[in-house]
């Protein structure tokens, strides 16, 4: 049975996938307005994500929670999200007094627009439970047997049919209780906005302290596309962009230590560096500190001193939420559709309030970082880029990629037994692996990786950076490629699996589904289940006297054509 956190980290993953299109949609939003190029059907487009946003989060966490990330699951959500909102709408109350002074057809009309916002308000939640929804039922539901004049209906296709009842009981639910939940979200929100400079420290700093997890994700979508309401624009991002003055409080202290204080930090990190060593580190560094300035990503820079120095990290966590006491005490207010770096400050420059005063204050973080950092890396003699002791250079010397990163990574990881789950954030590989010993994390880091988190006995993440997707993708290719294109070990040995099979001649077929291997052999009983296990097998099951399942993850594939 999977942990609690690591159910956890399944959502943290799946909320990224819809929030990744949020940067072109910004950038259309603002390019078209009047105060930039002025192109209305420009800023119509890009306005069109941010009011369809549920809908959006339904298909993506349905997608991101899928074992296979298969399309049926987002299409389950969207189902789940339509009937969801429609049918709640129904159920609705209109209050006498909103339909005041109209008569007619005015009434009708009225009555509709009530209960459209009223729900478009719940949008996000709504969507983010349907994706839940689509991706469960998936994973629950897409190897069902029907009778066979049902057939049709079975298997992937009976998904989003099951998915639409679960939209029933969403929408009887908010339906039925509309006013309590609405009234709840409110109560939450002005809450949250009225615990002022305290509540914004206390975010900055969760928001911190939750990367080492992943979960700064759910915090973050819980700020900026829930909290507060502004014409049913709600949560802090959306309200920005839909000309919330008040909104920007959750996302400009991002501004000073994202543009500043973390570039400071790659700065004092290469003046500690051993002299013979600073050309060495001196490109990465520069890279990670361009890359956090130019566009908010700081992963990389963090996870390079996170476990080196844990006090050093609790103090940049404090940092950031000071921050935001600042710039809420000088009533600053800066969205932004990624993240808080130079691109973002430039687009929504003319949304902001008091942006220009994020400069003085960054100048003022970039020196307490660089202090900060130069004066803690010296006097605890920490290990960061530069300083490493030579065993350390030795290993990493002796793990050179072969140039392959997709088969690298396998290796690195302890081969394609090994992995369950591959799937990606922003910035990490997110993963789930048989044994966490067989991953070595000396080779991780000779192929680029900043650092490794281990947050359950299964969970492992890989800190790589922006480039992070395109590494899982590389690596899913390379489990799913001929066995010619991946390293020879046991796994992949097609006598050996034939012998655990009980022979060429007892294997009448071999299918994939989802991970597993689905056989069809002459008898399953000359099946030789402990060799299977020791193949790499994770699971097995005899449904008949003439087939097999075998449970194995992402190399499922590769060894289905090994047999084939």
């Amino acid at each position: 049975m999977r942990s609690p956190l690591e159910s956890l980290q399944s959502l943290g993953r799946a909320l990224m996938l819809p929030i990744a299109v949020l940067p072109a949609a910004a950038l259309l939003l603002r390019l078209g307005q009047q105060d930039l190029l002025n192109i209305p059907f420009v800023a119509a487009a890009g306005d069109a994500v941010f009011a369809n946003l549920g809908l959006l989060f339904a298909a993506g966490v349905a997608v991101g929670l899928a074992r296979d990330n298969h399309g049926a699951a987002g299409l389950a959500g969207v189902v789940c999200f339509l009937i969801a909102t429609q049918a709640a709408q129904t159920l609705l109350h209109v209050p006498p007094e909103a339909l005041r002074g109209l008569s007619g057809d005015a009434v009708a009309l009225g009555e509709a627009a009530f209960k459209s916002k009223g729900i478009a308000k719940l949008g996000v939640p709504i969507g983010i439970f349907s994706g839940l929804a689509g991706g469960l039922l998936y994973n629950r539901f897409c190897n069902t047997k029907v009778p066979p004049y049902l057939a049709f209906f079975g298997g992937r296709r009976f998904v989003p049919i099951v998915s639409g009842l679960a939209g029933l009981v969403i929408a009887a639910l908010v339906g039925s209780s509309y006013e309590v939940i609405s009234g709840g979200m409110d109560a939450a929100s002005r809450a949250i906005i009225g615990s002022g400079e305290l509540g914004l420290f206390v975010y900055g700093v969760l928001n911190r302290v939750l990367i080492v997890t992943g979960l700064h994700h759910i915090l973050n979508n819980l700020a900026w596309f829930i909290v507060g309401d502004y014409g049913g624009a709600t949560g802090d991002l959306k309200r920005f962009f839909a000309g919330d003055p008040t909104a920007g409080t959750f996302m400009a202290g991002f501004f000073p230590v994202m543009m500043f204080g973390l570039p400071a930090a790659c700065l004092a990190m290469y003046h500690a560096a051993a002299k013979e060593r600073r050309a060495a580190v001196g490109g990465m560094l520069l890279s990670m500190g361009l890359t956090s300035f130019l566009t908010g990503i700081t992963e990389p820079i963090e996870f390079s001193f996170m476990f080196l120095a844990p006090a050093l990290y609790a103090v940049h966590a404090v940092l950031t939420g000071l921050a935001f006491i600042i710039t809420s005490l000088l009533d600053v207010k800066l969205g932004f559709g990624f993240s808080a770096g130079l691109f973002d400050y430039v687009l929504n420059y003319g949304k902001a309030t008091r942006p220009l005063l994020l400069i003085p204050i960054g100048v003022g973080y970039f020196g307490l970082y660089y202090g900060v950092f130069r004066w803690a890396i010296v006097r605890f003699d920490l290990k960061t880029p530069g300083r490493e002791a030579a065993t350390t250079l030795a290993e990493a010397a002796a793990a050179q990629p072969t140039g392959h990163r997709g088969r690298d990574f396998i290796a690195a990881l302890g081969g394609a037994a090994n992995l369950e789950s591959v799937d990606a954030c922003t910035t990490r590989l997110r993963l789930v692996v048989a044994d966490q010993a067989k991953a070595d994390e000396a080779a991780l880091k000779a192929l680029g990786a900043k650092g490794v988190v281990r947050p359950s006995a299964k969970a492992l993440q890989v800190v790589l950076g922006p480039e992070a997707d395109q590494v899982a993708s590389e690596i899913r290719a390379s489990l799913s490629s001929p066995v010619s294109g991946l390293p020879q070990d046991a796994d992949l040995d097609r006598s050996a699996w034939l012998a655990a099979l009980g022979g060429r001649e007892n294997l009448k077929a071999v299918t994939v589904c989802d991970g597993r291997l689905l056989f069809d052999l002459g008898s399953s009983a000359r099946a030789d289940l402990a060799r299977l296990q020791a193949l790499g097998v994770r699971g097995l099951a005899t449904p008949s006297a003439t087939s097999l399942h075998v449970l194995l993850g992402p190399a499922a594939a590769s060894i289905a054509k090994v047999l084939s």
